[in-house]
């Protein structure tokens, strides 16, 4: 999103028109940046066999997933709901990796029929996956290194106290539970959490993976997972994908030589490639000044925009409609009976009523986890695609909230 004389655009789109075809609240999407980070991790690790697996959990609508593809990209699922998805938009099943937690075996058997890579998590599931399938269906484990990473509790999961992966001082276990059912694993999988700085997180789980892979004569791939942090407040340290892929590069091909085979690195990120594609347009409804603060109600709230309230996530707030206004301290605020504070004690050019707003960084985990509280319908989203503004989910209407009711003679 520029500032082009009077007016903020993507691709020559001015926002202002977006809101007013297609009202407010809506998210909009830059399909160039998405195509831009997803090309800058490409060329990052260069010199290796790379394959990106796109984390769809960050943004699903399929739209998205077609973008991707295009570019060559994979996916990565966690649910037998978005491996329907990725088969929807295209992906060949084999482009699919599934990495569900907590999930029936029965589900896991659906992804196994349509013939998606299998990535299983917990030792008591790889059991019955071996009693079933045997060396005939292959398998990747997810491991826990054991490694706290990430800014915020909620999206560390590589931790000790994590409810994801077989914890890395379970291999002995593992390995008799492999050998016991001839299981056939090709590939290992760790992912530590987000918003990852520093690239020695991923070498220090490199090498715990390296060790455990030596276990495995028949691994096709290693996939480190993702983190990679992106900007959220100006001026904000992100990870340095450039100097990560070359220390990342360097090791593995090393590992490689000594295992003897060339393997796929795969990585799996979500935020990194969509976030900063994401604005998020809300109108302001009221002014309200109390002897404290004076706030901005806006025609949306935690029901469309769940980060701020979950993860106390930063999001960076731009008025469209007065790009040149005086500077004052709002909170900005929803329309959900809760306290919903989508932003605190932010300097904004003066807010007026009718005002429309951008939230930025909102691709990622935004209308994914939204919800219809309050019973209020989920907004619209517009992907800006060669120049030009495309609907690509229309806003829900009263209908479509009474679609799975079921009314019965009361």
């Amino acid at each position: 999103m520029e500032l082009q004389e009077t007016s903020y655009q993507i691709q020559g789109v001015d926002l202002l028109n977006v809101a007013n075809e297609f009202g407010s609240p809506v998210y909009v999407y830059d399909a160039d940046k998405i195509v831009k980070q997803y090309k800058k991790l490409c060329n990052a690790f260069e010199g290796v066999d790379l394959k990106i697996k796109y984390a769809c959990k960050a943004l699903t609508n399929i739209n998205i997933l077609k973008l991707l593809r295009q570019q060559g990209c994979g996916l990565d699922t966690v649910s037998i709901q978005e491996v329907l998805l990725g088969l929807e938009a295209g992906f060949e099943p084999s482009e699919i990796l599934y990495t569900p937690n907590c999930v029936s075996f029965e589900e896991i058997q659906k992804a196994v029929d349509v013939g998606v890579q299998i990535n299983i998590d917990n030792i008591s599931i790889l059991e019955q996956f071996g009693n079933e399938y045997g060396s005939t269906v292959p398998v990747c484990i997810r491991l826990n290194p054991h490694i706290m990473a990430g800014g915020h509790s909620h999206i560390s999961v590589g931790h000790i106290d994590s409810k994801f992966g077989v914890s890395i001082h379970q291999v002995p276990h593992l390995l008799r539970v492999v050998k016991t059912y001839d299981i056939k694993v090709n590939g290992l999988h760790m992912h530590t959490g987000s918003d990852i700085l520093d690239a020695e997180v991923f070498l220090i789980g490199a090498e715990l993976l390296f060790n455990v892979a030596k276990e495995f004569k028949d691994l096709e791939f290693m996939d480190f997972g993702s983190g990679f942090k992106v900007g959220y407040r100006p001026g904000d340290v992100t990870t340095d994908i450039e100097s990560l892929g070359k220390k990342i590069t360097t090791r593995f091909n090393a590992f490689c030589k000594e295992y003897g085979k060339e393997l796929e690195l795969w990585f799996e990120p979500g935020k990194f490639l969509v976030s900063e594609s994401g604005f998020f347009l809300v109108r302001s409804n009221v002014i309200k000044q109390t002897t404290s603060t004076v706030f901005v109600g806006v025609d949306s709230g935690q029901n469309h925009l769940l980060r701020p309230k979950l993860y106390d996530a930063y999001h960076e707030i731009t008025n469209l409609s007065n790009p040149f206004g005086t500077k004052r301290v709002y909170s900005v605020v929803g329309y959900i009976c809760e306290a919903d504070t989508l932003a605190y004690d932010r300097q904004l050019n003066e807010v007026r009523e009718g005002d429309i707003l951008a939230i930025h960084n909102a691709g990622a985990y935004a209308i994914s986890m939204s919800s219809n509280y309050n019973s209020r319908f989920r907004p619209a989203e517009v992907l800006i695609y060669k120049g030009k503004a495309h609907l690509i989910r229309q806003r829900e209407t009263f209908e479509d909230l009474m679609k799975t009711q079921v009314s019965v003679e009361i």
